[in-house]
């Protein structure tokens, strides 16, 4: 199948899936007129992909995972790779670890804002 209708199966435009070519997470045959021919298979791939990428993982680790994850009816699941529960595990970590830095900044704008309201409060009263 042509790069439109994989647009049209999956529901990601045609300029998403050449960059995930690009990142080296779909991999079409290319014909001798230079169009790319997607299989059947690259449907579910582009699912798993921006599945992957809907939990926050950027597309060098996807590309490290890809191969590990196959469909359970409509279940996106492990097949048994061992780096693959390493590989989410250690960008879950980061994740927390991001969430956790974001929650203190938020922290200080509450603190600095909870200031200037209060130095507002002052001189307006």
């Amino acid at each position: 199948m042509r790069i439109g209708d994989l647009a049209h199966k999956t529901g990601v435009n045609k300029r998403l899936l050449r960059y995930y070519e690009e990142q080296g997470l779909l991999r079409p045959v290319r014909l001798d007129n230079g169009y790319r021919e997607y299989t059947e298979a690259d449907i579910p791939t582009v699912r798993h992909i921006r599945a992957l990428l809907a939990a926050g993982l950027s597309t060098t680790v996807i590309a490290r995972i890809l191969h590990c994850v196959h469909d359970d009816g409509e279940l996106m699941v492990p097949s048994g790779c061992p780096a693959f529960m390493e590989n989410l595990r250690r960008e879950r970590a980061h994740i927390a670890e991001t969430i956790a830095q974001l929650q203190t900044s938020q922290r200080v704008l509450d603190t600095i804002l909870d200031a200037a309201l209060l130095d507002r409060a002052r001189i307006e009263s």
